[in-house]
Formats: C-alpha cells, structure tokens, sequence
C-alpha cells in the first residue's frame, strides 16, 4: 500500500502504459482519476476500480479540459497529490522533412504543452500544500534517438529537459518531479513506431534492447509507483530509463 490515501490524475489512463500504471496505482491504494481522449476506454478502466476511480474525458492539449482535469479530481476527491503526464502520441517513421506542419504541431501539442498545462493548474495547488509529484512519462527517444523519429524524439526530449527544471524551481515547495523513459512496449503505439508489425521487423527491433523484449504496462507501473511514492522522497529531477538496457 506505497500510495495509501494519495489522490493521483493519470493521463492516457485508458490504455497502453497508462492502464498498467492505474492498475498498479489502485493496488497499491492510491485513488485517481483516468484522463482520457477516448471516452470508451477511460470509463471502462474506471468501472473495473468503482470507487477508487473516476474517469474525466481529457483533450490533454486543451487548456480548458486540463484546468477542468485539475479541479474536477480536487472537487471529486478532495485534494491531488499526483500528475501523471501519460498521454501523448507518435508517428509513422518517415523523414523529418516529409513531416507536415499540422502533424508537427500536433505532436508539440499533445506530448509537450500538456505537461505545461499540467503544471500550471496543479502547482499552486501543490505549493499550497507544500508536498506533490509530477511524472512524466517520455522515452529513450529523447535520450538516443531513432531516424526517422526526429520531431517526436524532439518532444520527449522537451519532455525530460521540462522534468529537469520543474524538479530544480519547485524542490523548495516540497514537490518532486521525475521522468521515466520506456522503451517502445506492447500498446496501441507500437505500429507507429516500426512502421510495420512483422516478425521480422520486430526481430530487428528487439535485436536493440539487450534484455531481449519490449517494456509493458507492468515495467511501466511499477517504476511509475515507485518514482511517485514517499521511498523516492530523495529523488527528483530523474528520467529513469526503464528500456532493457535499450539506451546503454
């Protein structure tokens, strides 16, 4: 029970990594709410928990849907002790000249001035309590870039540089802020990622990450868990590469 009566929001809770980290927050009693794009999958997450989730349909882009996001969890739960910046998106591989404008600016949109607008509706509420925790969950992209990736790989090492600086400004308020960085795993986004799902093509791909597989929902929870609970209360400003060995 690491996140007994902690009070979390999990962006892109209703699939991929971030189901795995609201499965792994409710068991270790954590309440939250799921944030999400797709309101099928966000509610039927939230009905396997009953009262111990609560879904909010989400454009995490939306500066209206995020400050609505914030006080909606306080208002349904009374209080927030954890943002977890899930949500985001990638692309097919192609060049980075080929990438169109509204492609880019979506990107930009979805993977980075969420965690902006994140942080600028829950931290006051975090100063006012002096204690909170921000995660942001980016990827070895932004650490050892992959061709063909450039423009997303960028955003995630917005990501990580973003993760760096909130950890250094908001420390003397009490408020942590981490990162981890998964290599590509078993979700939705895959595909976008090789380009193609076939098994030679996954045969390449895992030929790159030494422990031989791709992260999951479960490496993902479980890091996530730890980096948010009161045992990493001495670790902040961290992108903790969860990837297999993928970025050595």
């Amino acid at each position: 029970m690491r996140l007994e009566n902690k009070i979390a929001i999990v962006t892109g809770g209703g699939s991929g990594f971030g189901e795995g980290i609201v499965k792994k927050f409710i068991a270790e009693g954590a309440k939250l709410v799921i944030a999400d794009i797709n309101a099928e999958n966000g509610q039927k997450i939230a009905d396997n928990y009953g009262k111990n989730a609560h879904f909010i349909q989400t454009n995490v882009a939306d500066d209206d849907d995020m400050r609505a996001l914030v006080m909606g969890t306080i208002s349904h739960f009374g209080g927030l002790d954890i943002v977890v910046n899930n949500a985001g998106m990638g692309h097919l591989p192609q060049p980075l000249d080929e990438v169109s404008g509204e492609l880019f600016d979506k990107l930009i949109n979805v993977n980075v001035k969420s965690v902006f607008l994140a942080a600028r509706y829950a931290t006051p509420h975090f100063k006012a309590q002096k204690s909170g925790v921000f995660l942001n969950v980016a990827s070895t992209g932004g650490v050892s870039p992959r061709p063909n990736l450039t423009w997303y790989n960028m955003t995630k090492g917005a990501m990580i540089t973003a993760t760096k600086g909130m950890a250094v400004e908001l420390a003397p308020f009490g408020i942590r802020a981490n990162a981890i960085n998964p290599v590509a795993g078993e979700t939705p986004l895959l595909q976008t990622f090789m380009g193609k799902d076939t098994p030679e093509v996954r045969e390449k791909f895992l030929s790159t990450i030494p422990i031989g597989r791709f992260s999951t929902p479960e490496d993902m929870g479980n890091a996530a868990c730890y980096l948010c609970s009161d045992e990493a209360s001495m670790v902040t400003g961290v992108a903790m590469e969860v990837d297999g060995g993928r970025c050595i």
